[in-house]
């Protein structure tokens, strides 16, 4: 070997020439580079997210859960309204719901004043007891609308049983008063209808109406 190839070995070191061993084929990466060659994350952006994560949690939770609250209030408030109508005692000065006119079939004239109504329910048989005034020939409109008319009153026939009456407190023994009765029987389940009509005054008479529907 002469002297001037043992320079050139020296100068291309251990690898050789081309050898890419430890001649620097490779960048190494730096200080400032993230994972995959990106940049990293400053302070301020991580905060960020961080912070909008932290809100679309909240968000996520918190929406749902309020709605949950408002319901079990409206809930509540509603449950509470049923209940206390359930535990009245005796006729409210009230016109019955249209929901309950319909499911009872007491079609209550518009211009029946004095209008007053309970309502009782169990596991077996619901009851509706309204009493109102009318005209006399708005009876007639509601006794046809009812299913049957005029002519199916008898007079002096007490349709409503004692036991309805003591429900509401209704006297049907007050002496002087022209008392006319009729029982409306349907098929199941349809509701059944008695009807006692007060005609002391035949312009003006009283109607009281018990309405029996098996649920």
């Amino acid at each position: 070997m002469t002297l001037g190839s043992v320079r050139d070995t020296v100068a291309a070191g251990p690898g050789g020439p081309g050898d890419g061993g430890g001649g620097g084929g490779g960048e190494i990466p730096g200080p400032g580079s993230g994972p995959g060659g990106r940049p990293p994350e400053d302070r301020r952006h991580r905060n960020r997210r961080r912070w909008l994560t932290a809100i679309v949690i909240v968000l996520l939770i918190g929406i749902p859960a309020g709605y949950l609250v408002i319901s079990a209030g409206q809930s509540r408030d509603s449950g509470r309204d049923k209940e206390l109508e359930s535990s009245a005692t005796g006729l409210q000065p009230l016109r019955p719901s249209k929901m309950k006119r319909r499911v009872f079939e007491v079609p209550v004239p518009a211009g029946a004043t004095d209008v007053r109504y309970f309502e009782t329910s169990n596991w077996r048989t619901s009851r509706l007891y309204v009493q109102f005034d009318v005209t006399s020939g708005r009876l007639d409109t509601f006794l046809t609308e009812l299913g049957t008319s005029r002519s199916a009153l008898k007079e002096g026939s007490l349709t409503i049983a004692p036991r309805d009456r003591d429900v509401v407190g209704w006297n049907f023994g007050i002496p002087g008063h022209d008392w006319a009765g009729l029982s409306h029987r349907q098929e199941s389940p349809r509701p059944d209808q008695d009807v006692v009509v007060d005609l002391t005054d035949p312009g003006f008479p009283r109607v009281f109406v018990v309405s029996a529907t098996t649920p």
